[in-house]
């Protein structure tokens, strides 16, 4: 934590009171670039003529460029027990994300009870399925994005808002 507060150029202490742990820093700066994803699909769903399903396909592909950005981080993270608070933060995003999604609009067919449960299975299985792909190599980013989009819901990419 020393070494971090002393490249930020501030004290220790300021660190501190920031962040709990190097791993909390670490998180925030995923989380953000995770966020500008988002805000990337959002202003594509504002501009209109794009489906629910290729809506779906961008929202995915961004979170893939994310992880090739951060790679080494989400490698390190596959090995090594204390990183797991990497994993742990993309299933928090993709559940808050998820939950946001069903709450935003009229989506035909949405379960009406157990939304946070439903959030939850879908984020454990989308963080699983980014770390299937990052532990096989003959993967590909695009074998990532086609098995997502096919595992959604249909009233993810349900076209009747």
């Amino acid at each position: 934590m020393a070494e971090l507060a002393d490249r930020a150029g501030v004290t220790r202490a300021t660190f501190c009171n920031r962040y709990s742990s190097p791993l909390d820093l670490l998180i925030q700066v995923l989380q953000a670039d995770l966020e500008r994803g988002h805000r990337r699909e959002a202003e594509a769903r504002a501009q209109g003529g794009h489906s629910a399903a290729e809506l779906l396909r961008l929202a995915t592909a961004e979170v893939a460029h994310h992880v090739e950005r951060y790679l080494p981080v989400y490698r390190h993270a596959l090995t090594d027990p204390a990183d797991s608070g990497v994993y742990d933060a993309l299933v928090r995003h993709f559940g808050d994300y998820m939950l946001s999604f069903m709450a935003d609009g009229d989506r035909p067919g949405l379960p009406e009870a157990g939304q946070r449960i439903v959030a939850q299975f879908l984020a454990h299985g989308f963080a699983g399925a980014i770390r299937a792909w990052l532990k096989d190599p003959t993967v590909t980013k695009d074998d990532l994005v086609d098995a997502a989009v096919a595992c959604a819901p249909a009233w993810w990419t349900a076209d009747g808002r």
